[in-house]
């Protein structure tokens, strides 16, 4: 039985970006504990947060979800912006995974905009 959320591409496209922070997590040197930690749990957080929504039945939580995913989203391009400022990220991976989380971003919006969009009696 598939869950609902894995058939959503900005899902699969938020385990693509996982996957390339894990490689940068992976490669920052030692003292860098702090950003390894907020960058894999913000990326973490876009992954769950998708799910979540998806799960959710009420469009207005649906949508709640989706757009938390979506500062989730944004608050990886920052740690990734950092690496990338310290020199500490490989320019190649970190370069796929900042348009990744702008194309997440952007579906992101459009998710919540539609859920939004479909309740009944909206206030």
């Amino acid at each position: 039985m598939a869950f609902n959320h894995t058939k959503l591409a900005v899902y699969q496209h938020s385990l693509d970006g996982l996957e390339l922070c894990d490689r940068i997590c992976n490669e920052l040197p030692t003292g860098r504990r702090n950003v390894r930690d907020q960058m894999d749990r913000a990326a973490t957080s876009v992954v769950a947060k998708i799910a979540e929504g998806a799960g959710e039945f009420s469009p207005r939580e649906k949508a709640r979800f989706y757009r938390m995913a979506c500062r989730s989203a944004v608050e990886v391009a920052a740690w990734l912006d950092v690496c990338l400022r310290r020199k500490e990220a490989d320019l190649a991976t970190a370069h796929a995974a900042l348009s990744l989380y702008d194309e997440i971003t952007a579906m992101l919006v459009s998710l919540s905009k539609r859920s939004k969009g479909r309740g009944v009696g909206r206030g």
